[in-house]
Order: C-alpha cells, then sequence, then structure tokens
C-alpha cells in the first residue's frame, strides 16, 4: 500500500493551553476539537500516517491532550518548528518571536516521509470530500520525479469559507481552463457587505475585485516528496533577501508554489470541493462551529463520538 501522510502544521497553538487557543477548543459533543475531524476524515479517505509539526517546548502538553489518543488509532510522528531552526550560516534576529512560515514547517518533515503527503492547518475545518479527492489523486495520479512537481490542492469555493464575525484572508486562485492553478494571490479582510457584494484588499491594502464563486486555497496542498528538496533549496535564499530590522517575514508555502509555477516548474491540479469549511477565526465563531459539527452529527456524516 503507498504510504499516504496527513501532515498537520500546529506550531502556532499557544504557550499555554485552554485558556482561549482557538486550535484546541472544543467543538463536538464528546469534546472533539476541530483537528479530530480533519484526522478522522483523512484516515476514512486512506491516509495512513500522521505528523504533528509543533513546537518543543509543547510536546508533552500536546501528546497528553491530542497525540496519545490519535496514537491508538493511527501511525503519529512529530515535528518541531522552531525560530532557532535555520540553515547553517543563518542567526535568529534576537526580536525574532513567531515561527518563520508554512514552508519552514513543512522542511521540518524532511526525512520523515518516503511518499506524497497532505499539508492542512491544525484549526480549519475542511469537510470529507477534499481530503478523499487528494488521497485519490495521489495514488492514482501524482507523478514523481521529473522537472515539474506535480501538486494537488483542495480549491475551496470563496463564499463557502467566509466568517460571519469579520475579515478572513485567502489565496484567491486563478484557475486555468484544464483546471491547473494559474496563480495564487493572498487577498486579506475578504467579507461579505449588506448588500451582497464582497469587499477585500491586496497586501497593500488596496481594495481588489474578487467573486464569491472563485476558488480559494485553504492551505490543503498535496505535493510530492521531492517537494521537500525545493523547501531546502529556497529557504537560504528566502533569508538571504531578508532586509536588515525585518523580524515579521514568513517563508509561505502558497509563495513558493506559485513561483514554481510561474517558472514552469510545477503544475496543481485543483480538486474541487463545495464543502463549507469553517473555523474559529474570531471568539465569535465557535459557537458557529458547534452548531454545524452539530449539524453534521444529526444528518449521519459524523457519530455522535469520533474516536472510542
Amino acid at each position: 500500500m503507498k504510504e499516504t501522510t496527513l501532515v498537520i502544521m500546529a506550531a502556532g497553538i499557544g504557550s499555554r493551553f485552554g485558556g482561549g487557543i482557538k486550535q484546541l477548543e472544543p467543538v463536538g459533543p464528546s469534546g472533539e476539537i476541530i483537528m479530530d475531524y480533519s484526522i478522522h476524515d483523512a484516515l476514512e479517505a486512506g491516509f495512513n500516517k500522521v505528523i504533528f509539526i509543533i513546537r518543543k517546548d509543547l510536546e508533552k502538553d500536546f501528546k497528553e491532550i491530542i497525540g496519545n489518543r490519535i496514537e491508538r488509532i493511527a501511525d503519529v510522528s512529530y515535528a518541531f518548528q522552531e525560530t532557532d531552526d535555520l540553515p547553517k550560516g543563518f542567526e535568529k534576529p534576537a526580536d525574532r518571536t513567531k515561527p518563520w512560515g508554512t514552508g519552514q514547517a513543512v522542511l521540518c518533515i524532511k526525512g520523515m516521509v518516503e511518499g506524497p503527503f497532505l499539508v492542512i492547518n491544525a484549526d480549519d475545518y475542511y469537510g470529507k470530500e477534499g481530503f478523499k479527492k487528494i488521497h485519490d489523486y495521489m495514488v492514482s495520479d501524482m507523478k514523481s520525479g521529473g522537472d515539474v512537481y506535480d501538486i494537488c490542492m483542495g480549491g475551496f469555493i470563496l463564499q463557502n469559507t467566509l466568517s460571519e464575525n469579520g475579515g478572513v484572508t485567502r489565496g484567491v486562485c486563478q484557475v486555468n481552463p484544464d483546471g491547473t492553478l494559474k496563480d495564487v494571490t493572498e487577498t486579506f479582510n475578504i467579507q461579505m457587505k449588506a448588500d451582497g457584494t464582497l469587499e477585500a484588499y491586496d497586501e497593500s491594502g488596496e481594495p481588489v475585485s474578487i467573486s464569491p464563486a472563485q476558488h480559494v486555497s485553504m492551505n490543503m496542498w498535496g505535493l510530492p516528496v521531492e517537494f521537500l528538496d525545493e523547501l531546502e533549496r529556497g529557504f537560504p535564499e528566502f533569508l538571504s533577501n531578508l532586509k536588515e530590522g525585518d523580524i515579521k517575514s514568513e517563508y509561505l508555502l502558497p509563495k513558493v508554489i506559485d513561483r514554481l509555477i510561474k517558472s514552469g516548474r510545477a503544475e496543481v491540479a485543483v480538486l474541487e470541493t463545495q464543502d463549507k469549511w469553517f473555523g474559529v477565526t474570531y471568539k465569535e465563531d465557535k459557537e458557529a462551529v458547534v452548531a454545524s459539527i452539530r449539524t453534521l452529527i444529526q444528518n449521519g456524516i459524523y457519530p455522535e463520538k469520533l474516536f472510542g
């Protein structure tokens, strides 16, 4: 059986558990958190390994609260994302406190996977369709080796990924007629206005026009194992180009992939999912997430208790 790994980026979890840490807020009737539903859906789709990317100082607590019970049903490993884990010749700026972004996070699993892997955020609910489509693509269609990286992504519909409680940031996609990704642009403070139109801004704060029916990336990327070599090559280049005093820039997965597409070195299959995303972007979102999970249980999508 082909190894397919679910990689969950959870290094952004706060240093103390409980007390409003959004990734660990119970949303299911038996205390389940959003991450539990992602793991359940991934295992059901056929993924056979789970890697949690966390910070080393969280390992003990993370295992007690999440990892140990998942280890009873799946092959679980841990990778550690640290701000001072940098290539030879580079040092962490004294004032840098946040990790170096999703590109560095995924690079942490180098040497831990032998086949394709799916990367997701810890605090997003993705629905079942994306996991199934990406797993099937990995097993049946994903090509390994060669000069062009074969990548896939869950293509969510923008209007299915909004919060009623404020603006959200999304990777807005342009898709080619053949279903491959043309480009992905980080777009900020997207929210539906009272008249049914969307408000959105680019990274410089200028308003942009987008459609509710456009595809967006929710950091749900299916990647070949060779892609880790690309991340390893690109990280020193990213660090070398930082301006002095810049302590906030991040090495981001979507930007790496976008650059590879534009240089002809990657093709990304956009696998559309009609599932509705939800997450706790704002404190007020939790009530809606709990209600959504309850509806999914009532409709027979999930059992009352996921594991056990």
